[in-house]
């Protein structure tokens, strides 16, 4: 054998060696480190794709070309997050000419940018940087309670690699930017746990927050009467050791009433301050460009990008898939509440939903199908082909999407 033929050896027995006593020493801390590792680790990669789409950055409508890091970030809706912090909501709904209603401050919910304000006025922060504060802190909070939910579902290992799918899905980039994104999935996750543990009077005050930082009010309330008829009709055909009692459903039931009473709060206070029933409405509709019909804009999409036939088949085909998938084996072991928020969550986005890049970000809800995924294969080769392209496809949405780069007719593809 050659000298370098040994040296090689050596080296590669000695990372080895280095990898599996750095993976025991790992394994050995308490299991919220872990979780803080592995999302700072994610996010540490989501920001050297961000610094590195920078660098090509060019003409835009927010600064000079080749910004920093931090200038990055605080673009698109970050803008308008900024803008509440700073001058609240119109009183009357901003019109043009021919009075249609203008994009204006009232399609953001307030929850995320109340909590900037008040962090700004403790010390001191400009808005932007409250709002990025609030916005990672959110993200480490969302990746441990989500770390905490899987845990009822799962032992720690998959339940720390549906974490670490979590933490690098491709739109997981939005968890450390000015969006309110990261402090929905934190309450949603806590809601989510609270009621898996039953505990439905103590997730009220979670909900109400919850649908006041974006707007999720509607299919979480589905999903919660939806478990409450599942529960009772459970309980009426068997009464199994562990069913659901009556002070249970009782709970359950008032949870379901305040959800849907939490996801109009903000509509009607839009309506209140503006003296239009429909300021929300209107508001929300100005950036598809047309009024809401419900399912409609799937299948105008649908033709747009697959023709007058196939356009048309295409939103059935893509609903039955999804239906399929929530039956398969590595869903169903989910549980039936985690299920019953994919589906009704995706109802949701079909029937409101006008199909846009946008629509990526707003798949991120679903990150309960995360630890399906960590449940479809044990296999290492597997994981970490997931994750490789999760953070290649974090690249191609950070450098298509996030990036501003003007269309032949003007403006740029939102994130």
């Amino acid at each position: 054998m050659s000298t370098a033929t040994g040296n090689r050896m050596g080296l590669a027995a000695y990372f080895s060696g280095l990898t599996a006593r750095t993976g025991d020493a790992v394994r050995g801390w308490p299991w919220w480190l872990q979780v803080a590792a592995l999302y700072t680790g994610a996010r540490l990669v989501s920001a050297c794709i961000f610094m590195a789409a920078a660098l090509h950055q060019g003409t835009n409508p927010w600064f000079p070309a080749k910004p920093d890091y931090w200038n990055f970030i605080n673009i698109w809706d970050a803008r308008w997050y900024g803008q509440v912090v700073t001058n609240g909501y119109p009183s009357a709904l901003p019109v043009d000419e021919a009075g249609n209603v203008q994009e204006n401050a009232w399609a953001f919910y307030p929850l995320f940018p109340a909590l900037a304000r008040a962090l700004g006025t403790l010390t001191g922060l400009a808005p932007d940087a409250s709002l990025t504060v609030i916005a990672m802190l959110s993200g480490l909070g969302a990746a441990l309670v989500v770390y905490c939910l899987f845990r009822h579902k799962a032992p720690h290992a998959p339940a720390l690699w549906g974490v670490a799918f979590f933490a690098t899905f491709p739109v997981s980039a939005i968890l450390q930017v000015p969006y309110a994104e990261p402090l929905t999935v934190l309450l949603l996750g806590a809601a989510l746990l609270l009621v898996i543990r039953r505990q439905y009077l103590w997730a009220m005050p979670v909900v109400l927050l919850m649908c006041l930082s974006r707007p999720v009010g509607v299919p979480f309330a589905a999903m919660v009467g939806l478990l409450f008829v599942y529960r009772a009709v459970q309980r009426g055909r068997a009464r199994e050791s562990g069913g659901h009692t009556p002070r249970e459903l009782v709970s359950l039931a008032c949870l379901a009433a305040l959800s849907g009473a939490s996801a109009l709060v903000w509509p009607a206070a839009a309506w209140a301050a503006t003296g239009d029933i429909l300021a929300y409405t209107k508001t929300e509709t100005v950036w598809r460009g047309q009024d809401l019909v419900p399912f409609k804009p799937w299948f105008d999409t649908g033709v747009q990008l697959f023709g007058p036939v196939l356009g048309l088949l295409a939103p059935f085909l893509f609903a039955g898939l999804f239906g399929l998938m929530l039956f398969s084996p590595p869903v169903v072991r989910l549980g039936v509440e985690l299920r019953l928020w994919c589906a009704c969550y995706m109802g949701y986005l079909l029937l409101f939903l006008h199909p846009q890049t946008s629509t990526f970000r707003m798949l991120l809800p679903l990150f309960p199908l995360a630890l399906s995924a960590a449940f479809l294969s044990r296999s290492r080769a597997y994981r970490g082909t997931v994750l490789t392209m999760f953070i290649l496809l974090q690249i191609v949405w950070i450098v298509w999407l996030w990036a501003w780069a003007q269309l032949p007719g003007g403006g740029d593809y939102p994130p």
